[in-house]
């Protein structure tokens, strides 16, 4: 009856425990259609970017690390996403490095050649206010800074499709 007892207890706890941590990593600010949570982030340079001061663009947030390979995968589709857009002042990229070396990563790209920003999050602050679920993860946030669109997964960024689908969202 004891043994019984105990491994209801171990059962109950262990349940309480999953619903605390599902619950404190879940994120309805992160739902299609509502406002984009508010995050700061800092670039190599040691300039920070809030979200809620780049309302009037079309911002794109990636969610990457080196250490992912999808997301290395996606990096040259990244690049011509930026290169495509970036003259645009209604476009904004901000790609931030998950649970990854910010230095080591921006001097890697930087010998490859690649010019989008970079964005460090060391306490996973962003991630956890967008409730990501892994890397790559990427967010659109309209002019008006509500999250239009969620990509879970790597995506060719330079696509015709994407580019024609983010100068719409620009449009708006």
């Amino acid at each position: 009856m004891r043994n019984k007892a105990l491994i209801l207890f171990t059962i109950l706890l262990l349940g309480i425990t999953f619903l605390v941590v599902r619950h404190q990593y879940s994120s309805k600010r992160t739902i299609i259609g509502t406002e984009a949570p508010e995050i700061e982030v800092t670039d190599i340079h040691k300039n920070r970017v809030k979200l809620s001061e780049l309302k009037g663009s079309l911002v794109v947030i990636n969610f990457w690390a080196s250490w992912c390979s999808s997301c290395v995968d996606e990096i040259p589709s990244i690049e011509g996403l930026f290169k495509n857009l970036s003259g645009n002042p209604q476009f904004r990229l901000i790609t931030i490095l998950y649970r990854d070396d910010g230095d080591r990563v921006s001097r890697s790209m930087k010998e490859k050649g690649y010019t989008f920003p970079i964005y460090s999050d060391p306490v996973g602050a962003a991630a956890k206010s967008f409730g990501i679920t892994g890397v790559p993860e990427t967010f659109f946030i309209d002019k008006k800074g509500i999250l239009r669109n969620k990509v879970i997964g790597p995506l060719q960024w330079d696509s015709p499709r994407v580019i024609a689908s983010l100068q719409s969202l620009m449009n708006e």
